[in-house]
């Protein structure tokens, strides 16, 4: 008997959990294939907690994105019954005439945000660097929100098969036959949700994705009180060591604390080291004795994961470029867990539809062979 649905979904993430409850939820008949067991810690989505704000520096356009997201976030706790999201301001520190201030005001004067210069005890905050302060941000239980996800998804319908990996796909024009190592599955349509294995999966639609290693660690702060969540906030810090971000201090781990971007590129997640040592420790040691007013005294967790990155550090949401039953999300770049709320809507939408009423024109797949074609004939 042969096994067809209206999409599968490859890769049960952030992203691809959203989209099969998605999917789902409008009466679809959904798959989702997961390489590894569900809600695991060899991807992206995973590390306690992911950052959540609004003032996006990174560009105005992802604002309209966040708002929405934001809303689909309470939705899930209503449906779900479970704390997902906790409010908590958000402290950007940096050179005043740096990318970090000043993509944060251009979001602010784009769509009339509200921001406020706020003094901060726990940071020292070096001559020429400003401090900026928005109270619609907080942080998200990433693997909660997943968990909610896939069961929200279940419980409406969908089908997940975990450690199922795909083998490959292949369109007729019609559908898409989807070989995994337990069989092959039959589809109209395929939504690409893969993380850093889109540099094996989506290899031919020319854009050149990467893999960064990047180690998520938590600190025993001396003083408890200081990184409490009513006086501390969730926080980017701009410095010439590098990006650095952190959060407050919610539970036993202590405040967590990472670098942003700095380590190499890798060409695919094989070259992934899971492994941590004392060496992932040091730049942000150096950050927190250079910038943090309050010791600290020992280092209490490690954790990798993973970016996949594209060359402009912003996503991709299409429709594959040579197969429109094919949807492409892929290179969030080490900020995307945020968005999946929305993009779960973006993604079934492209998949019933073709098209969206979110703004996703900053995402197009074509942007990077039109530069390519600049810089070659140039």
């Amino acid at each position: 008997m042969t096994t067809s649905y209206d999409a599968i979904v490859l890769g049960c993430g952030g992203m691809g959990s959203a989209t099969l409850f998605e999917l789902a939820r409008r009466g679809r008949r959904v798959l989702g294939l997961e390489q590894f067991p569900l809600v695991h810690d060899r991807g992206s989505s995973h590390g306690h907690t992911r950052v959540i704000r609004t003032a996006y520096y990174e560009h105005p356009d992802y604002v309209p994105l966040l708002k929405r997201a934001w809303e689909r976030w309470y939705d899930l706790e209503q449906l779900t019954g479970r704390h997902l999201l906790t409010e908590c301001g958000c402290l950007s520190i940096g050179p005043s005439d740096g990318e970090l201030v000043c993509g944060v005001k251009a979001a602010v004067a784009t769509h009339g945000l509200r921001i406020e210069n706020r003094d901060e005890p726990a940071f020292r905050v070096p001559a020429g660097c400003e401090t900026v302060f928005e109270t619609q941000a907080g942080f998200l239980m990433v693997e909660e929100c997943v968990r909610a996800y896939l069961d929200a998804a279940t419980a409406s319908g969908a089908e997940v098969h975990a450690e199922e990996t795909v083998l490959g796909w292949q369109s007729d024009g019609n559908g898409i036959a989807v070989r995994t190592t337990r069989g092959t599955y039959y589809t109209a349509k395929l939504v690409v949700t893969a993380g850093a294995w889109a540099t094996k999966l989506l290899a031919d639609i020319g854009i050149p994705f990467s893999v960064m290693r990047q180690v998520m660690l938590w600190f025993q702060p001396g003083d408890l009180q200081l990184f409490r969540r009513d006086r501390f906030p969730v926080f980017l810090f701009e410095t010439p060591l590098g990006p650095f971000y952190g959060l407050p201090m919610i539970d036993a781990r202590g405040v967590k604390v990472a670098r942003h971007y700095g380590a190499p590129e890798l060409a695919s997640p094989d070259d992934v080291k899971w492994d941590t040592t004392d060496a992932d420790e040091q730049p942000v040691w150096e950050f927190l004795n250079q910038f943090v007013t309050s010791p600290f005294t020992r280092c209490t967790g490690r954790q990798v994961c993973q970016y996949t990155l594209t060359p402009d550090r912003h996503f991709v949401l299409d429709v594959h470029p040579a197969n429109p039953n094919v949807i492409l999300a892929a290179g969030f770049s080490g900020h995307g867990f945020k968005f999946a709320a929305v993009v779960g809507e973006i993604l079934a939408d492209l998949a019933e539809q073709g098209r969206t009423r979110h703004p996703i024109d900053l995402f197009r797949a074509g942007r990077f062979k039109k530069k390519l074609a600049t810089d070659e004939h140039g």
